[in-house]
């Protein structure tokens, strides 16, 4: 939880000075929004709180470029998203997929999918269908899995996602109307398979 009295400019500027208390207040009144960020975008193969320190290190290691000419908490957001990123494509995920690749559930539940009408899909299915779209969203590359999360799953604005990355909006909506155009092809992929 972020505390109400909290003085950024104070802070900053004791911890310039060499002030260690300073900047154990700083990470505790932004480690709570940093976490939220990391749950958002966190890679597979990697423990949040790791991935929540090393963005804490590469923040107080870059505080001497940070100019004020935004929010810190966007300046903050920013290494986040960007050390998620990085994080993301260390893991090197494949771009071809079987359907051994998923669980047995998850299999077995594509092959059923594929036969099913949609009007009489189970509650069952639906959670499958869930689980199924989170596998999706995790093959597709860093960038569009950030997009797809941050527009269609936490349902951020373009404007909100552009102050997050940095990006253009032009940008982000075709990034997230590619990335959809390859998730469903990969749907369509896993059904074709399902139906062999």
């Amino acid at each position: 939880m972020q505390h109400d009295n909290f003085d950024e400019e104070e802070s900053l500027r004791r911890i310039e000075q060499g002030d260690e208390v300073a900047a154990r207040e700083l990470l505790r009144h932004f480690h709570p929004f940093v976490l939220k960020l990391v749950r958002a975008h966190l890679p597979r193969r990697i423990s949040e709180e790791d991935l929540v320190q090393m963005i804490f290190i590469k923040v107080f290691h870059k505080l001497n470029q940070y100019r004020g000419r935004m929010p810190l908490q966007h300046w903050i957001s920013r290494i986040a998203v960007n050390t998620c990123l990085s994080a993301l494509k260390a893991e090197k995920i494949r771009p071809e997929w079987r359907l051994g690749d998923f669980s047995e559930e998850i299999a077995a539940g594509i092959e059923r999918l594929a036969t099913t009408e949609i009007d009489t899909a189970t509650n069952d299915d639906c959670d499958l269908a869930r689980k199924l779209v989170t596998e999706l969203i995790a093959q597709l590359s860093p960038e569009d899995r950030l997009v797809i999360t941050l527009l269609h799953l936490e349902e951020k604005s373009v404007e909100e996602i552009h102050a997050l990355t940095g990006w253009s909006r032009s940008a982000i909506k075709v990034r997230a109307f590619r990335a959809r155009g390859k998730m469903k092809e990969m749907l369509n992929q896993r059904e074709t398979l399902a139906l062999a």
